[in-house]
């Protein structure tokens, strides 16, 4: 069976990908591959597809990774009905009780030295300030 996926291109730090026709029993990086579709750089979104080809390995069966589908999708790429079939994972997560966003939050108040608040030494603040205002006048 045919796949369409992602062949990693470019240097290390650097990944650039093609977009390669190849038969589902080999890695992508084993080098067998059917068809050269076209490329794809990750850093720009920058997109270079043969839309002939791709429709025509489409209609002959050729199944498409998750990301070739939406490449593919926005490329305007008339996909065949059972394409929208598939699915991505859904992806777990390990230790949810160690995230920060899904720990509750937790109000403390601040209190200042002489176990004032905070917000009542502002506002005697402001009040000296205006009564300096004022004797200066």
């Amino acid at each position: 069976m045919l796949t369409i996926r992602m062949q990693r291109k470019g240097r290390k730090g650097h990944a650039m990908f093609r977009m390669v026709v190849q038969d589902s029993r080999y890695t992508p990086t084993s080098g067998k591959v059917v068809a050269y579709l076209g490329s794809y750089n990750p850093h720009n979104k920058e997109v270079i597809l043969d839309k002939e080809k791709a429709s025509f390995y489409l209609e002959h069966g050729a199944k498409p990774s998750q990301r070739i589908v939406g490449i593919l999708r926005n490329e305007k790429v008339s996909l065949p009905a059972w394409v929208a079939d598939i699915k991505p994972s859904a992806g777990s997560i390990r230790f949810p009780d160690k995230r920060r966003s899904t720990t509750p939050k937790i109000e403390e108040e601040v209190v200042a030295p002489n176990d004032e608040p905070i917000k009542e030494k502002a506002v005697e603040t402001e009040e000296v300030a205006e009564a300096n205002k004022t004797e200066e006048s």
